[in-house]
């Protein structure tokens, strides 16, 4: 896999160069002198340099590469140079096409697996460069020509409609800089991490294309005003020195990615937004899943649970976090009176329960393990098979299982109408209601106690937040094994570490790992995952990715606790998954390529796992009934 990455990266090197020529960019700290344009003409400069960039994808694709996927004899050499020059060129267009066009992104650019679509129960089979990809590396097959051709074919006809959207597309200065910003969090996220580049490996050079691209925007906003001068200068210095880091001489396996994001991806966001309030351009504040207005994806408090809630009346307040946290600890929210929410999901085992399955109403086996509750409001879907959409329907499903809780939202709602102490926090909660409390009362309330978990105050986030001594050495090595060699960052995003999608963070993915029943059982684990519910072959054995937050804490792993320790896991992945082992598993979407890793890097593996411990107030999480 390493030859082929440094062969991709060469190829990538000096394609980069070519397309900074023709399009007269350049990386030298010397600037322009300030546009002479009006703020109003200036989202209409960078349209019309997109649609440049767009142009000279186009034509790549029209004039290089097409001709050569159709020509038998071309040379794998040449195609994968053309190719390569496609993906950095698209590089050049990926924070405004992302920003505003994600569903024609997806088309040039999208995951090499079918889109799923399980509202309406259907998929549709991929297609973009990510295809194109799985065509040419590691081993093309030769009697796959024609299924190239059609791939580059579809390419340019989704091209083509990027560009029609994209020419009819408005914007201001705000989303300039919004689109600016978060192409910055998607290559701290997605990009350096070989998200989209599994095969070829031209990550790095990739991510430097990208930050290019942002020069020609940034220099149509260059200042008038001798005042804002400095500061337009130290954004574009700090955007110079990322470029450069991301070109040293570094294979894909030994780049620094701490360094970089601490050094350079961290302050050029945080630059990005200072600009830009400077010279009078609000950043966005309407509710969003992450911040408009963070500098930084490790900003403290940058995320708002609320969003998923999916309607304002359900939003969080203290009022409603206290009655859910009264109620999260109530056993009369179950049928027998026995069991409460925190019975399964207990405070001092960072809200899991220690067992490899849950436990019964009856004492017998459960189906799955016991996930955190912690960071779960985190989430664009709950339960391992994504089944809910909302904490509300989650807790809906849990309290009315027979097996889980064996209980009734409406019933419990009326015995908690004649209880002096439920009415009077009741009241508080929803000073607005219409009626006594009902079933979706408890439902939201629970919601609101679960949302107020999100933690994100580890070792690990300060030292995202320039605390350079909340890691150790091994375990920043190990932050860069997560990241790189080890591609679980691939699947866990940063900075969440679960599978909700970097940077608008409104899906959540699943994926196909291939779990044995046991860690020495030479059988795939029976439990179809979102298969049961969709039908879908895809998903046939596809379970949530899960936070990895309070990892350390959380044993026994994996969605049927298949393994007791992480070493464990490290090791299950470092094979290759189910598919890797031995498995039959034809859906898998883990690469089944074992990862190599020594013993020293398991270890710091891990070290970076443990950092990633906060339970703050953990404390204060049981309150007492009355």
């Amino acid at each position: 896999m390493l030859s082929f990455y440094t062969t991709g990266c060469h190829l990538a090197l000096a394609a980069l160069s070519s397309l900074l020529i023709l399009a007269g960019c350049s990386t030298s700290p010397s600037r322009p002198a300030a546009a002479d344009a009006t703020e109003t003409h200036r989202p209409a400069q960078v349209k019309a340099l997109v649609s440049a960039n767009l142009a000279r994808l186009t034509t790549l694709v029209d004039r290089e590469l097409l001709p050569l996927a159709t020509r038998p004899t071309t040379s794998i050499d040449s195609l994968r140079n053309a190719f390569v020059r496609c993906r950095l060129a698209y590089k050049r267009v990926e924070a405004f096409s992302e920003y505003f066009l994600p569903s024609s992104s997806r088309l040039v650019n999208g995951a090499p697996v079918p889109e799923i679509e399980v509202e309406e129960t259907r998929q549709f089979e991929a297609g973009g460069l990510q295809v194109i990809e799985t065509l040419l590396y590691p081993a093309p097959d030769v009697a796959g020509r024609r299924e190239l051709r059609e791939a580059v074919s579809q390419l340019r006809r989704q091209l083509r409609g990027l560009t029609d959207t994209w020419d009819v597309q408005e914007f201001t200065d705000s989303h300039v800089f919004d689109a600016l910003r978060q192409e910055t969090f998607r290559i701290v996220a997605l990009g350096i991490s070989g998200f989209d580049t599994p095969a070829v490996g031209t990550a790095l050079p990739e991510a430097a294309a990208a930050l290019v691209a942002m020069q020609g925007p940034l220099r149509l906003y260059a200042p008038a005003n001798a005042a804002h001068r400095p500061a337009h200068e130290l954004l574009c210095q700090q955007l110079d020195a990322a470029v450069a880091y991301l070109r040293q001489p570094a294979d894909f396996e030994r780049f620094d990615r701490y360094e970089f994001i601490t050094c350079h991806a961290n302050p050029l966001g945080r630059a990005l937004l200072a600009y830009q309030r400077q010279v009078g351009i609000a950043p966005f504040t309407e509710l969003r899943s992450f911040r408009g207005d963070a500098a930084t994806l490790f900003d403290s408090a940058a995320f708002n649970p609320d969003f998923y809630t999916g309607n304002a009346q359900w939003f969080t307040n203290s009022a409603k976090v206290a009655l859910g946290r009264k109620l999260f600890f109530d056993p009369n929210l179950s049928g027998t009176g026995t069991r409460s929410c925190a019975s399964c999901h207990q405070p001092s085992r960072a809200f899991t329960d220690g067992l490899a399955v849950n436990a019964t109403l009856s004492g017998s086996a459960a189906h799955r393990n016991t996930p955190t509750l912690y960071n779960a409001a985190l989430q664009a879907g709950q339960f391992y098979d994504l089944r809910a959409s909302t904490l509300e329907n989650q807790s809906l499903d849990v309290i009315g299982n027979r097996d889980e809780m064996h209980g009734s939202l409406p019933a419990a709602a009326v015995r908690f109408r004649k209880e002096p102490a439920y009415v009077a926090m009741f009241r508080q909660a929803f000073p607005q209601a219409e009626s006594e409390m009902e079933a979706v009362h408890i439902q939201n309330a629970l919601a609101a106690y679960e949302r107020n978990l999100v933690r994100m105050n580890s070792h690990f986030d300060q030292a995202m937040r320039d605390n350079t001594a909340a890691l150790s050495s091994s375990e920043i090595a190990g932050f860069n094994l997560f990241v790189g060699k080890g591609r679980c960052a691939t699947c866990h995003f940063l900075p969440l570490l679960n599978g909700t999608v970097p940077p608008n963070f409104t899906d959540s993915e699943a994926e196909v790992l291939g779990v044995p029943t046991t860690p020495a059982a030479h059988r795939l684990d029976s439990d179809l995952g979102r298969y049961a519910h969709t039908k879908l072959p895809s998903l046939r054995n596809a379970f949530k990715t899960p936070t990895l937050r309070n990892i350390a804490l959380t044993a026994p792993y994996m969605h049927n606790g298949a393994y007791q320790t992480l070493e464990q896991v490290v090791d299950f992945y470092n094979e290759g998954g189910g598919a890797g082992l031995g498995l039959s598993v034809p859906t898998q979407t883990l690469p089944a390529d074992k990862l190599h890793l020594t013993p020293t890097e398991k270890r710091n593996l891990v070290a970076f796992m443990q950092a990633l411990t906060d339970t703050t107030g953990v404390q204060h999480e049981r309150p007492q009934l009355q």
